[in-house]
């Protein structure tokens, strides 16, 4: 059976009655082969899973969301390609779930940039579906999570946020705001900042990874 979205799998090392899902979400103008550079670096118990945005920009790159800029090089971003894609990755892990023995109580998103700012979207409108979130060099946009999400029950999600402090495309500015946002829904969030650009650091790759063992 086809899924909803080209993926690469590393299945689990450690086989239980049901294992848990890590689901990688790429960047935009990247592919799934990405973040699964660093599959075989994840815990062994996890199916590792790396989705391909459906948006094809031509010569191996995809995005979730097309960003699109003026005469004056403002950038905007769709939000309605990203709403779409949302629910996509949504009903993705639902197929993911009913594809392999995937434990439903126990799917993290790991998200890079654009990737970062899906898994927020995620798992803010459908908390039931995911209970784990890593957001890295990425940010809230509550234009793009679903109507009335404040309402959701947040009590099994928990987030590892991370950004660079020298970050030149998504502003780090942007990422602080997140850590009060998630205080207001109750969210356990953890936030780290590490001295780098747009890229995942050895540190907080480190820092994610044991965060995932504790939670």
């Amino acid at each position: 059976m086809a899924l909803s979205l080209e993926y690469k799998i590393r299945e689990p090392k450690i086989i239980l009655d049901e294992n848990p899902l890590l689901l990688l979400l790429h960047g935009y103008g990247s592919n799934e082969a990405d973040l699964f550079s660093f599959a075989d670096e994840l815990p062994e118990q996890y199916y590792v899973i790396s989705a391909r945005a459906p948006y094809d920009m031509q010569y191996g790159s995809y995005a979730w969301y097309a960003i699109n800029f003026d005469a004056d090089e403002n950038k905007f971003s769709d939000h309605d390609q990203a709403r779409i894609s949302r629910d996509v990755i949504v009903q993705f892990i639902d197929e993911l779930t009913a594809t392999y023995p995937i434990d439903a109580q126990n799917i993290a998103l790991i998200g890079f940039s654009q990737g970062a700012i899906l898994s927020y979207a995620v798992a803010l409108s459908y908390p039931e579906k995911v209970q784990k979130i890593v957001a890295m060099s990425g940010y809230f946009n509550a234009e793009i999570i679903k109507d009335g999400y404040q309402k959701n029950n947040f009590d099994t999600l928990k987030i590892f946020a991370s950004h660079g402090t020298v970050d030149q495309v998504i502003p780090v500015d942007w990422a602080r705001k997140t850590p009060s946002v998630m205080e207001t829904l109750d969210i356990n969030t953890t936030y780290k900042e590490y001295p780098v650009g747009h890229g995942v650091a050895p540190q907080n790759f480190y820092d994610f990874k044991n965060w995932l063992l504790e939670n």
